[in-house]
């Protein structure tokens, strides 16, 4: 999928190597069942730049509650570094499936950071 087309995009940034996080493991849910149960729409990893450009394709996006889990953990233990948070949730809203969204994550084995990218 070119990367332009999905509506739904993440970067992740190793910011204590001050490179991109190659092969972070990660998930994307939908909110269903009227907030009560995620439902999983996609399992991937980030490629060599920390992308991944299509988590969905389009005409996929739908109003609602979405959640992009990271497994950052798994990502330092590869590296042989501790960290504190084993996983980052990133929880965000859709109103308008009509939109792009990116969202990049900022990261280092104690700390992260995340924003509504463009």
């Amino acid at each position: 999928m070119e990367p332009g087309s999905s509506p739904l995009t993440t970067h992740v940034l190793d910011t204590a190597s001050g490179l991109p996080a190659q092969g972070l493991w990660l998930r994307l849910s939908r909110l269903e069942d009227h907030g009560q149960q995620w439902t999983e729409l996609r399992k991937s990893y980030t490629d060599p730049d920390g992308r991944c450009p299509g988590l969905l394709l389009p005409g996929q996006m739908k109003v609602g509650t979405y959640k992009l889990s990271f497994d950052t953990e798994g990502y330092w233990q590869k590296r042989g570094q501790e960290s504190f948070y084993p996983y980052v949730e990133v929880v965000f809203t859709v109103t308008n499936e009509t939109h792009k969204f990116h969202v990049p994550l900022l990261l280092s084995p104690w700390s992260y950071t995340t924003y509504r990218g463009s």
